[in-house]
């Protein structure tokens, strides 16, 4: 099971799901691509298995995946102060791999009803998310 996780800006959302992902499930393959070379050394740093950085590589790492977890804005074009180009949102939006979107409303997109969840407790149900499609519930 390869589970992607992709982020953007700080990687500060990777970092805490390659975290909170590898407590979960020790043994998984965790494979981090940042859209720059910051948010990609925040995963690397947090234990991915391993990392890259940039369009190439969402799109050749989401043809990879059997899991793709980030926030939604990893399949909206231009979103993350533009850093998630319109390839990369098709790369992910179009894999075979299930993916798990964290609902974040920033970026000019806004998600009704959650607006009282913290990035806590989207990430925490990522996770169970991720556990489920591991058979690990």
């Amino acid at each position: 099971m390869i589970i992607l996780i992709v982020d953007a800006q700080g990687g500060g959302i990777g970092r805490q799901l390659v975290l909170s992902i590898k407590q979960a499930l020790p043994d998984v393959e965790i494979l981090a691509v940042g859209t720059n070379a910051s948010a990609t050394a925040a995963m690397l740093k947090a234990g991915a298995s391993s990392a890259a950085t940039g369009e190439n590589a969402v799109v050749v790492c989401s043809r990879k995946a059997d899991i793709i977890v980030g926030p939604i804005g990893i399949v909206i074009a231009d979103s993350m102060l533009g850093e998630i180009t319109p390839k990369m949102a098709l790369a992910v939006a179009q894999s075979r791999a299930k993916r798990i979107l964290i609902p974040f409303s920033h970026c000019d997109t806004i998600i009704a009803g959650t607006e009282t969840a913290s990035t806590t407790e989207l990430i925490q149900k990522a996770v169970t998310e991720v556990q489920k499609l591991c058979g690990a519930s």
